[in-house]
């Protein structure tokens, strides 16, 4: 493996410390993107009473840390990953109480809080630069070039939160609907979190959206609405006509329905326009399915039923409203 590496010239404790660099960072790759790639590759850094303490002074606090990054990576009984675990956080913990406020230290301290790759990449993005400003070894260039970009692509999401703000002024549903959330800001940030890459904004866009009318939807079934008005509203969906739901809903929900129909008609016509596809269907299906969802648990509610586990876990992924964002996507 070394030689294939190009470290077969190199003396040992240098090159397993680039083995252990090389070796996490394609194990994290690997398994963050579903590849079922076996734990067995850290067999090097056990001895035969299977622990990692002679490796400690040959992979150095940096590989300490990769490994410590790798191990969250682990799946059931996976005993070599829990013990690298537990071996490097006591490592990364003794070496902080030892240099506390080190550059080093400032990076042990951010994964000991949380891995790396549990957070929002851009936030992430940010904390990073303000950080890497304290280290003695910083190419100034390279912190030049990371700040415009981070100041470049944030500015392209300011200008889409804009956008997405004058859409919910415009949908009144904020407004007409003051008992649901409004988490226009949020919604937007989770969609940058998914994917912030600046050619993304139409799928940022959208995603916003769909938060927006799930939060709005779940609120009215889950705090508002009466049985009645709601098992209208559900019909309503489900037979999506909307001369039905004008007859027959209050108004607040005749707002809610006419701006999610306006939504549906708006996505698939983008679709239509790019794509060539046809998707009215199964956007309305999505929707469908996630309101009748809510109105089983809305039942459950006003009788006074508590669902076994299986029942609440059938009805459940549905009222998620996963699956509404994951079409959407």
């Amino acid at each position: 493996m070394a030689a294939e590496r190009g470290f077969g010239d190199l003396q040992p404790s240098i090159w397993k410390y680039e083995y252990i660099q090389s070796l996490r960072s394609e194990y994290k790759d690997l398994r963050q993107h579903g590849y079922d790639i076996s734990a067995d590759v850290f067999d090097f850094f056990l001895k035969e009473t299977n622990n990692f303490d002679e490796h400690q002074s040959s992979i150095g606090i940096e590989g300490i840390l990769s490994l410590y990054e790798a191990s969250f990576h682990l799946v059931e009984e996976e005993t070599i990953l829990d013990e690298a675990k537990k071996y490097s956080s006591k490592i990364l913990k003794e070496y902080v109480k030892r240099n506390d406020g080190s550059y080093i230290s400032l990076l042990i301290n951010h994964s000991l809080e949380y891995p790396l790759h549990w957070r929002v990449t851009r936030w992430e993005a940010h904390w990073f630069i303000n950080t890497y400003e304290k280290s003695h070894n910083l190419n100034p260039t390279f912190l030049q070039f990371a700040k415009l970009d981070f100041n470049i692509v944030q500015s392209i999401h300011q200008e889409e939160l804009k956008d997405m703000s004058r859409w919910w002024k415009k949908t009144y549903l904020a407004q007409k609907l003051n008992f649901a959330r409004d988490r226009l800001m949020e919604n937007f940030f989770w969609t940058v979190g998914i994917n912030f890459n600046p050619e993304f904004g139409f799928f940022r866009r959208t995603i916003t959206k769909v938060n927006c009318f799930i939060n709005t939807i779940d609120d009215m079934y889950e705090t508002f609405g009466i049985l009645e008005d709601l098992e209208l509203f559900t019909k309503a969906i489900e037979k999506w006509d909307l001369s039905f739901g004008m007859d027959n809903l209050p108004y607040y929900m005749k707002i809610c329905f006419l701006a999610l129909n306006n939504f549906v008609n708006e996505v698939a016509f983008e679709s239509l326009q790019h794509n060539e596809v046809y998707i009215v269907p199964f956007l309305r299906k999505s929707w469908t399915d996630l309101c009748k969802a809510y109105f089983v648990e809305a039942k459950w509610y006003h009788s006074g039923y508590i669902p076994t586990l299986e029942e609440y876990l059938e009805n459940g992924w549905r009222s998620s409203g996963s699956h509404v964002i994951f079409l959407h996507a």
